[in-house]
């Protein structure tokens, strides 16, 4: 979307000038997340991986935002993205 505007070609007699509007393509989900089974205690991690790199994501459990603590971690590199969520328990479901 920065190449978006106006651009000219002149050649001093002339010019002429055109209009370029970059539309952004939507972020879509190129691997989607899984269902995963892990035992009281353990760290489950939740993958996905996005069709662009860098995009912000908003990890939900239910209707709750989660944010990073001792018990959620998340991590995203280029188009991947993960959640980790340490020490396990069945109230976590």
């Amino acid at each position: 979307e920065a190449d978006s505007g106006e651009y000219t070609c002149d050649t001093g007699d002339q010019q002429t000038t055109a209009a370029v509007l970059v539309k952004g393509l939507p972020v879509l989900f190129k691997h989607w997340l899984k269902n995963e089974e892990v035992e009281e205690g353990r760290t489950a991690v939740l993958r996905c991986e996005l069709t662009k790199p860098s995009v912000p994501v908003e990890w939900r459990k239910g209707d709750t935002v989660l944010q990073p603590s001792d018990k959620y971690e998340m991590r995203q590199e280029g188009t991947r993205v993960e959640l980790f969520i340490y020490d396990a328990d069945a109230q976590d479901v």
